[in-house]
């Protein structure tokens, strides 16, 4: 175990802007428990792929004495809807308590700066280990186990879907964002794209935050080497955008994402991550292209697995 250099004291969850799956938990209801934190937030990949492990964990040491705790705090302007935090805990089958904490209050109390993020706390309520990012899981779970007093068998987790682990051995492409505040310039067109560039086809507002399309038929190329290609969306509320996704100029066929079908349609409903590549063959440099049938389409952030 890496224990803390200074055992500090889990911080307050007063901040919380809302409970969902409990009741406002603090010092008096969770005395004598190990707690494990973690930050998240809906729409990021690498806590989509650590989240079956977390499940899994509350699931199996919940009698032992073991209380997790979610805490999701925005990255988006539009993860901060309570209904869209919800809908998340639904899909993702999450049934231990979720700190909603929109105005980083949570975050900042823990002086945290990582989606994901593990902290560690023990029955005396100090913060013992914590962890950033993905991977480190069986150390992770050894850990729980020291806090509870136990030893035996670790879990087995099989993540599927989105929640599949990336293939890192072939992975060559970087988590790359749209908007100016923390996006890399686009390239010109999408006419031969070297590995890594992405262009704009269309009328497109570029922000702060994402790029927002203005008339129907944009379109987003990426050339990317990677098995996973997703795209996080979302839309203003405005009625379901059709988009159409293209490999090599083709339709993907077996190599689709979950929110893709063979012949490369998918529609966008609601602001969270979409898969819309997953390779059934040997990953190679491959362009992607999304174009949108409809204006409002809002793109934020392309993660590859």
């Amino acid at each position: 175990m890496n224990v803390f250099e200074r055992h500090v004291h889990m911080p307050s969850l007063d901040g919380a802007t809302e409970w969902l799956g409990s009741q406002p938990l603090g010092p008096t209801e969770l005395r004598g428990h190990v707690v494990l934190v973690n930050f998240w937030t809906l729409t990021c990949i690498n806590w989509l792929r650590e989240e079956p492990y977390v499940r899994a964990w509350s699931r199996a040491y919940r009698d032992d004495g073991l209380i997790v705790i979610g805490a999701h705090t925005p990255e988006f302007s539009f993860e901060h809807e309570i209904d869209r935090i919800r809908q998340a805990t639904k899909v993702r089958e999450i049934d231990y308590p979720v700190v909603v904490d929109n105005d980083y209050e949570v975050w900042s109390a823990f002086d945290n700066h990582y989606w994901p993020a593990l902290y560690f706390v023990d029955t005396e309520g100090l913060i013992r280990d914590s962890h950033f990012g993905e991977g480190r899981y069986e150390e992770s779970e050894r850990v729980i186990q020291q806090l509870l007093g136990i030893e035996r068998e670790l879990v087995s987790v099989d993540g599927v879907g989105v929640e599949a682990p990336a293939d890192w051995d072939n992975l060559q492409t970087p988590e790359t964002y749209l908007g100016y505040s923390r996006g890399e310039r686009s390239a010109l067109s999408a006419e031969n794209l070297r590995l890594n560039d992405w262009a704009l086809a269309g009328k497109w507002t570029v922000g702060a935050e994402n790029v927002v399309l203005d008339e129907a038929g944009g379109s987003i190329a990426f050339r990317f080497h990677a098995r996973d290609a997703h795209l996080v969306l979302s839309s203003e509320g405005r009625e379901p955008i059709p988009f159409r996704v293209r490999l090599d100029g083709e339709v993907p066929g077996q190599s689709h994402g979950l929110d893709v079908d063979e012949d490369g349609n998918g529609l966008l409903q609601e602001g969270r991550l979409y898969q819309l590549a997953r390779a059934n063959e040997a990953v190679r440099d491959r362009t992607l292209e999304i174009e949108f049938l409809e204006p409002g389409a809002e793109a934020y952030v392309f993660t590859f697995g």
